[in-house]
């Protein structure tokens, strides 16, 4: 089984690694010439993971044309880009593939989910099925084979297990699962989550904060993909809290470090005057905002995130506003 990993960036070449590490065919495709030649040449991805030796076998290509071998194609890339990528893929082949999404987001107009959007712009004549591949990774661990559990999740059970154990190995164990629509929605929702967890940290709040806006904003993620048809039992496992706790804690999270900054300086502005990367929570926060105002879904913490980034509020008030809410119970799905 030949698979292609489109995409170069950290998580591409992780998981590309991984294949490579059970031996099988892989190829990563990248547009960055850089990145490839560091790869071939060097067995290393510098601009990602400094001081890393990767696989020695581990190859790369900027010729988008590989593809028309592949078995699998692995999708590393940002949500905004999953869209035209499939549709220059889908120009190319002549047989079926099956597709791995890894990435977690919504279409930013019709907020489809990545599965939905793979779907729509890869034919059926070419498409075998969508399976993603999510959960709490980073790609800074596992590139340096650290014990990692993620999902292999799609609407059959059969083709979630193909991937299940074309990637499980000795340090990444893979589940399998078949709620394709809460396990996105758990993996995306949650980087907005994980802003706001920034957010409070680089206000100067502490565990206390952190533990109240984890567990609020497991109940909000909850309740948004329940309303969409997602099962509440799936927010309890890795693509819910599981990727909720990693993103909402650690420093390899660009979403809480974003949200860091952003509640360091009091202010969005500093985020916005110097982010060069990829951060989807603030896709996210935008899509799930308008999404659940026009569906009537309660998401405060997703609101106030959303009005700290694209309405200039202030975080310390959005923190006490949030505080300062209807009193209420606990559990309200």
């Amino acid at each position: 089984m030949k698979a292609v990993v489109v995409g170069s960036g950290s998580w591409g070449t992780g998981l590309a690694q991984v294949l490579c590490d059970n031996n099988e065919d892989v190829m990563i495709y990248g547009n960055c010439e850089s990145e490839i030649r560091d790869i071939n040449e060097n067995h290393q991805n510098a601009k990602y993971f400094a001081g890393v030796e990767l696989n020695p076998a581990l190859k790369a290509t900027t010729d988008i044309q590989v593809v028309k071998d592949a078995d699998v194609i692995v999708l590393s890339i940002p949500t905004i880009a999953v869209e035209s990528v499939c549709k220059e893929i889908d120009a190319l082949l002549d047989h079926k593939v099956v597709v791995v999404n890894t990435s977690k987001g919504f279409h930013p107009e019709t907020f489809d989910r990545m599965s939905d959007v793979i779907r729509r712009n890869i034919s059926a004549e070419h498409l075998s099925s969508v399976v993603s591949l999510i959960g709490p990774s980073h790609a800074e661990e596992v590139v340096i084979r650290m014990l990692t559990t993620i999902c292999a999740v799609s609407q059959k059970e059969a083709d979630a297990q193909k991937i299940q154990k074309l990637f499980s190995n000795d340090y990444l164990r893979i589940y399998t699962g078949t709620d394709e629509i809460g396990s996105e929605i758990g993996v995306a929702v949650k980087n907005a989550i994980a802003l706001a967890s920034g957010v409070l940290y680089g206000l100067g709040y502490g565990d206390n904060t952190r533990a109240a806006l984890i567990t609020r904003g497991l109940m909000e993620m909850t309740r948004y993909g329940v309303a969409l048809g997602g099962k509440k039992e799936t927010f309890m496992g890795l693509t819910g809290i599981g990727d909720l706790i990693v993103t909402c804690t650690s420093k390899h999270s660009r979403n809480f470090q974003a949200g860091y900054d952003i509640g360091k300086h009091n202010s969005a502005k500093y985020f916005w005057d110097n982010n060069t990367k990829t951060v989807e929570g603030v896709r996210t926060a935008k899509a799930v905002h308008e999404n659940a105002k026009r569906l009537g879904i309660d998401m405060p913490i997703v609101n106030e995130i959303y009005q700290v980034l694209f309405e200039d509020k202030n975080p310390e008030d959005s923190a006490r506003d949030l505080m300062l809410r209807d009193l209420k119970s606990e559990i309200n799905f």
